[in-house]
């Protein structure tokens, strides 16, 4: 029997690689569900090429767009996720979210009941909502994987071992493009020049972010939340080739060290191919990288984003909504060239450090509204003062 798979976020660069990975699996797998926010070109080609009979597509015009293009044809068309109970009758065997931004949290949440496994590669849902996502996780007896190669990377080398053996953990940073660029030459950085990785293909957003080293920054909020680390055991190490993506130290001695190639086919691939004698065509182990690892310090001179971790609670907290939402509206601004590189940190800073802000420190979430609305209004101050 085929298993039924449902992707959120199919038009993105994380879907893609999964719809991709599925165009060969036909015979084992059945996809009930792409969802998308406008890109409407590419939902309805991924559905006629698996005939995916559900399509979520939340923006109103792309909506419009889609439904008239699928009238005299079995699909059916949905603008939210209020009618997710029409589409799934009874639990599918695996779930694949990857909506970018805060925007991902409620569908990811409601998604939950109806999968027997989740793979998350959203981290700001993570972030904001992991305490939401972790009561629905246990609620619905629903497993998960983080998708994230160095999250992935953990999760995969605790396999035999508890969180609690753990005496440290080594997240790599691979520098992005700035890694050896003159700390003279930040103030004249472009959108291009942020965008151009050495190492990844990813979107803009995302891009930005790894160049600004915040997205570090995300991956050890992310670790500390899912595997219940305190921040005193996560460290994160530069290493340019990536090839390193989770160093695991544990207390009685041993160390596992996880790598792959720089592609997230393999993350992507082993959420659904896990302990199956399955194989991802990969690159030979590379002995060049093992022997060259270079594992450096990072300088917060060249990316004062990693001194964020200083402020962070130990608690979870609304307060990382405040970072997430800030900087969303920050990258939005650079990317739109309304302020240089450089004022995304400058600025996050600044907001981060008021006291309207600083109280929400001490308050979890008790619900999605809790982090919309407060994603809402931090963008809304951002807008006010004209940053």
């Amino acid at each position: 029997m085929k298993k039924k798979i449902a992707i959120l976020g199919s038009t993105g660069s994380i879907g893609k690689t999964l719809f991709n990975i599925l165009l060969k699996e036909k015979k084992n797998f059945e996809l009930v569900l792409l969802t998308a926010d406008k890109s409407h070109e590419i939902l309805i080609k991924q559905a006629k090429a698996l005939n995916v009979k559900n399509l979520i597509i939340t923006n109103k015009k792309s909506f419009e767009i889609l439904k008239k293009k699928t009238k005299n044809t079995k699909i059916s068309i949905f603008n939210d996720y209020t009618k997710l109970d029409k589409i799934f009758k009874k639990k599918i065997h695996y779930v694949m979210s990857s909506i970018s931004g805060i925007q991902g949290l409620e569908p990811t949440i409601k998604i939950i009941k109806f999968t027997k496994k989740i793979a998350i590669a959203n981290k700001e849902s993570i972030i904001c909502g992991w305490n939401l996502i972790q009561s629905q996780l246990k609620r619905y007896k629903t497993e998960f994987i983080p998708v994230d190669s160095e999250h992935f990377s953990i999760w995969y080398g605790l396999k035999n071992f508890k969180s609690t053996t753990l005496e440290e953990v080594i997240l790599t940073a691979s520098g992005g493009p700035f890694y050896k660029t003159p700390l003279s030459k930040f103030k004249n950085i472009k959108v291009s020049d942020a965008l151009n990785h050495p190492n990844w293909k990813m979107g803009k957003k995302i891009s930005t972010d790894s160049a600004t080293m915040i997205n570090k920054v995300y991956e050890v909020m992310e670790a500390r939340k899912v595997f219940d680390v305190d921040y005193n055991k996560i460290k994160v190490l530069i290493h340019p080739k990536s090839y390193v993506h989770a160093i695991l130290k544990f207390k009685n001695g041993l160390t596992n060290v996880i790598a792959h190639d720089t592609t997230m086919k393999v993350p992507i691939f082993n959420t659904i191919f896990l302990d199956s004698d399955r194989k991802l065509e990969t690159n030979k182990i590379n002995t060049n990288i093992l022997n060259n690892m270079n594992l450096n310090n990072i300088d917060p001179k060249r990316f004062p984003m990693i001194k964020l971790l200083n402020f962070l609670p130990n608690n979870s907290s609304l307060f990382e909504t405040v970072i997430v939402a800030a900087n969303d509206r920050l990258v939005e601004l650079f990317l739109n060239n309304k302020i240089k590189f450089t004022e995304i940190q400058k600025n996050l800073f600044k907001i981060i450090k008021k006291e309207e802000f600083q109280k929400f420190k001490k308050k979890l979430p008790s619900n999605i509204k809790d982090i919309t609305n407060l994603n809402d209004y931090v963008r809304l101050k951002i807008e006010e003062n004209n940053i």
